[in-house]
């Protein structure tokens, strides 16, 4: 799940009050300041990249104490907007992100205004199972009912079946019609989805009187190319706000790996294949991030904020959502930019893409 600032001077999001504020327009840009951090429960193997019973990321249930600490770090920050899906910890853990989101929110011990500020976003999965919009409907109480909630903020369809089961795709769509309209939703928004499709379900969105309100895809220095600023672009002109996932490739553009030290489990194989030729990239990472006194993590998101996304990189620590804070309150200059996309076209291998990425 992820988290983003509810300040209305945020270049990342500015989420306004349940209460108040139109419908489906949350996203707004302003100064530099902003404060952002993710909280990862990863999923079994299914949609994306988290797998699975032992869990790539190492999710247990004694970590719940230090999940909540870093959830209640992001809130007193500023932070209001998460990002969580019905399929991250499934199987055993029947949903266990969406359970524990709401369970901090809940006892949160800031105050009703505070808490009552909290948006969530959450992505109902496109199960071959869920084929009417009545089941993806279904889908969309039962996380409500899994948090304990009364009203999502932002229900997203996690990604399009338009590569291998069109004919479920319109029903999906009429799923999140059907969730604005029965206020289940405030907003709704896609995941995985390239320029054609997304225009697509925009128009479709837009001819039953429901606005999209925001785009995830996989964006970052290691998955910046002409699919993406083509994406980028296309949302700009419709009002749809980037959310970009994976915007530290995985860890690859932390500095912490190499060739020699690679991270355990299934990120190996791909690291040793992408990492070794990176060296343009990782070093104009390094350098800018000593001459800023910053890590390059730290560059690496700042770069997304830059190009006018939301970045949601993962953590699931304390540690890990303050060096998140390191990013926020400036901006790499134009120089920088160019230094850094420059570097970033050279690599010869690219992040590989999500499967469900349409065109």
């Amino acid at each position: 799940m992820a988290a983003v600032s509810s300040s209305p001077k945020s270049p990342f999001c500015g989420l306004r009050s349940p209460r108040g504020g139109a419908v489906g327009r949350f996203f707004s840009h302003g100064s530099s300041r902003t404060l952002t951090c993710s909280l990862r429960f990863p999923a079994q193997l299914g949609p994306l990249f988290w797998p699975w019973e032992k869990l790539l990321w190492g999710y247990k249930e004694e970590m719940d104490d230090s999940l909540r600490e870093t959830f209640n770090l992001a809130v007193r920050s500023g932070i209001n907007f998460f990002d969580t899906a019905d399929s991250y910890e499934t199987g055993r853990f029947n949903g266990r992100s969406e359970m524990l989101l709401g369970k901090f929110i809940r006892e949160y011990k800031g105050t009703d205004k505070v808490r009552d500020n909290i948006v969530i976003a959450t992505k109902f999965a496109a199960y071959p199972w869920r084929l009417t919009s009545g089941q993806f409907l279904r889908a969309c109480k039962s996380s409500l009912n899994r948090m304990q909630l009364d009203q999502i903020g932002v229900g997203q369809l996690h990604w399009s079946t338009a590569n291998y089961a069109p004919l479920q795709e319109l029903a999906l769509w009429d799923g999140l019609v059907a969730m604005y309209e029965k206020g289940l939703v405030r907003a709704v928004g896609v995941s995985n989805y390239g320029p054609k499709q997304l225009l697509k379900i925009h128009d479709y969105l837009k001819s039953r009187g429901v606005p999209l309100c925001s785009a995830q895809i996989q964006f970052s220095l290691l998955s910046f190319g002409d699919d993406q600023i083509e994406l980028k672009a296309l949302c700009d002109s419709l009002g749809i706000q980037l959310i970009s996932y994976s915007p530290l490739g995985l860890g690859m553009l932390t500095g912490k790996y190499s060739a020699s030290k690679l991270p355990r489990g299934p990120r190996a194989v791909l690291f040793r294949q992408i990492l070794p030729r990176l060296d343009r990239l990782l070093h104009s990472l390094r350098g800018i991030a000593q001459r800023r006194d910053k890590t390059m993590s730290q560059v690496a998101i700042n770069w997304c904020i830059c190009k006018g996304t939301i970045p949601i990189p993962g953590v699931k620590s304390v540690r890990q959502a303050e060096e998140n804070l390191g990013s926020l309150g400036w901006r790499l200059s134009s120089d920088e930019i160019s230094e850094l996309e420059s570097a970033a076209r050279d690599c010869p291998r690219k992040m590989i893409q999500n499967i469900f990425q349409t065109q």
